[in-house]
């Protein structure tokens, strides 16, 4: 009777536990994620701080003078269209940083495992050159990589038309995920074996992401900057000239969409919940450009002054740059999302 009634207690209480545990998660949303730090590395104790501070010896070059120079390892976590490659400028202005852009766009380089972790390793070891590579002497080495990478195409997003509505294609999300996020597991235990911080990067006006995607998808086929495609520009005329273009939004899946982004975001920080990271939002760093040194102590750098020539495309409100702006704002209105209609910096 004793060991059956010890037995009854602990179910309750396991199962009361569970509830609670499942209640909180069921509240947590996109938009209540703050800008959130782990411990700085000067506050890990002794055992800790040695896995997070690294000494490669790259098989390509010799660091020379500064092979007793640490360094640490960094992954930036982000979606396309979120202000990752204006960001990753700014990281590479760093004297000491080497951030080598989005590597894993190449499918064979996250088929498997296998070739990720090898990828990972030959990264890490500084023997990955790219045009941001301050070989020898990085205090800092890492790279880009986007959440939402994906192989299968699946359903309409929008209609992208250009500005004479002659040319109608559909733009297409893609889902079955290969590559960080479908190999999450895998990937968090090689993050925190070998110390890689990671750095999540989020827009918090996931509409503005929306139209900067469909924008850019758009001039993939129509490459309205004298017959080249540009994601980033470093000038105003050239800014202005892709602004012209105003794309149609599917106001009937929008809610849905804008949801599944969501859920991206919030999947990804609970699979990476382990490991040593900090959460920003591009918006918050827009606004305050301040922010930036909170990135440069979480890599444990010396603070600079960060700069890039990148210049943002779509300025003012977003009404100016959505074609069918009646029927977006009605579907939004009174909605979760209907701050986003709203000019948000």
């Amino acid at each position: 009777m004793i060991v059956l009634v010890f037995a009854m207690v602990c179910g309750v209480f396991m199962c009361s536990v569970c509830l609670k545990q499942t209640s909180i998660h069921s509240k947590i949303k996109f938009h209540d994620i703050q800008v959130v730090v782990r411990l700085s590395p000067d506050d890990d104790n002794e055992n800790l701080q040695i896995s997070r501070v690294h000494y490669p010896n790259p098989e390509t070059f010799s660091r020379a003078e500064c092979e007793h120079n640490p360094v640490r390892y960094f992954a930036i976590l982000s979606m396309q269209r979120s202000g990752s490659g204006w960001f990753e400028t700014l990281l590479n202005s760093h004297v000491n940083v080497s951030s080598n852009g989005e590597i894993f766009s190449v499918l064979d380089r996250r088929r498997n495992i296998s070739s990720i972790t090898q990828t990972l390793d030959k990264v890490y070891n500084l023997d990955w050159f790219s045009s941001a590579s301050k070989n020898e002497c990085s205090a800092a080495v890492g790279f880009k990589w986007m959440l939402n990478q994906v192989i299968v195409v699946e359903k309409v997003y929008g209609t992208i038309l250009d500005p004479n509505e002659t040319i109608r294609n559909k733009l297409f999300i893609q889902s079955g995920y290969m590559g960080v996020m479908q190999h999450h597991k895998e990937i968090s235990d090689y993050f925190n074996r070998r110390g890689v911080f990671a750095i999540f990067l989020f827009r918090r006006n996931l509409l503005r992401r929306m139209v900067s995607v469909l924008a850019n998808s758009y001039d993939r086929h129509a490459k309205l900057l004298n017959g080249t495609h540009k994601s980033h520009v470093h000038s105003t005329e050239e800014a202005k000239t892709l602004a012209r273009y105003k794309p149609m939004i599917n106001s009937t899946l929008l809610i849905s969409d804008l949801k599944e982004v969501e859920i991206t975001a919030t999947k990804a920080l609970e699979y990476f919940n382990s490991t040593r990271h900090i959460v920003l939002y591009y918006e918050d760093l827009i606004k305050n450009p301040a922010k930036l040194k909170d990135v440069q102590a979480f890599l444990g750098l010396p603070s600079m002054e960060l700069m890039s020539r990148q210049v943002k495309i779509h300025k003012g409100p977003l009404s100016d740059h959505v074609k069918n702006w009646e029927d977006v704002n009605k579907t939004l209105n009174g909605t979760a999302y209907e701050s986003f209609l709203q000019a948000d910096y």
